[in-house]
């Protein structure tokens, strides 16, 4: 009788340890983590694991010094490795339950960026102007994510340049905070988690259910947006043209 009592108490213990090995995938999961990168991917963005944070204000990759913590991908692969496959995102997300995800632009989407309060003047003014306007993004560090349809690879390259021109402080004069990620660029899609111990994140004000408009029918409204945002006025002919990644 001990016996088969001592079987069964066996069994129930193998359960409870196979339950608590599941419940860190649940918990991970909590606010819907993996339904929203999932309709992401659905909704064509193609996703790749990103770095998460890490000690306060700190990045989970092993960079001392890390510039930009907690956004940018885990591998120096991610163009190849972005994907909108389902079980491959299922999969990372699952075992990388505190990644946070990428999605690379200039393949099937761009992404304007812009500064958060000239985003959500923009915003406004777009949709009451009757424009179509796609997906968008806040980060709670300053900045609004305008996704739109990628506009492919120009016939003129000389319209095209590396984004890393947009770490030299005199190129943003020219160009009042909007920033336009294009081919080789990438953007934190939400949900992410930003540094610090405030709760920062990266949000949907739009779901990705929104289809992508074309970016030029946003363009004027946010560089104008940006422009007044910045204490300048475009020209006539909207010359705030955005830097391009």
């Amino acid at each position: 009788m001990s016996a088969e009592f001592g079987g069964r108490s066996g069994r129930q213990g193998r359960l409870s340890q196979w339950l608590r090995g599941r419940r860190p995938k649940q918990a991970a999961d909590e606010g819907g983590r993996e339904a929203l990168l999932l309709a992401a991917a659905d909704a064509g963005l193609p996703l790749a694991p990103a770095a998460h944070p890490a000690a306060g204000y700190g990045c989970s990759c092993d960079r001392v010094g890390c510039p930009t913590p907690a956004r940018h991908p885990v591998s120096f692969a991610w163009q190849t490795q972005s994907t909108t496959d389902r079980t491959q995102i299922e999969r990372w997300a699952r075992h990388q339950p505190q990644a946070n995800f990428i999605t690379a632009t200039g393949m099937v989407h761009d992404v304007l960026d812009v500064p958060l309060d000239a985003g959500r003047e923009a915003l406004t003014r777009l949709l009451d102007a009757g424009v179509e306007v796609g997906p968008v993004a806040e980060s709670d560090d300053g900045r609004m994510l305008f996704f739109t349809l990628t506009r492919g690879t120009p016939e003129d390259e000389d319209e095209w340049w590396p984004c890393e021109l947009d770490c030299h402080p005199e190129t943003m004069d020219e160009h009042p905070g909007l920033r336009w990620h294009c081919r080789g660029s990438y953007v934190l899609v939400p949900p992410a988690r930003l540094p610090g111990d405030d709760g920062r994140s990266v949000h949907w004000v739009r779901g990705p259910e929104h289809p992508l408009p074309d970016p030029l029918s946003l363009l004027e409204i946010l560089t104008d947006s940006c422009a007044r945002h910045a204490g300048e006025q475009p020209d006539q002919e909207g010359a705030a043209w955005p830097l391009r990644h």
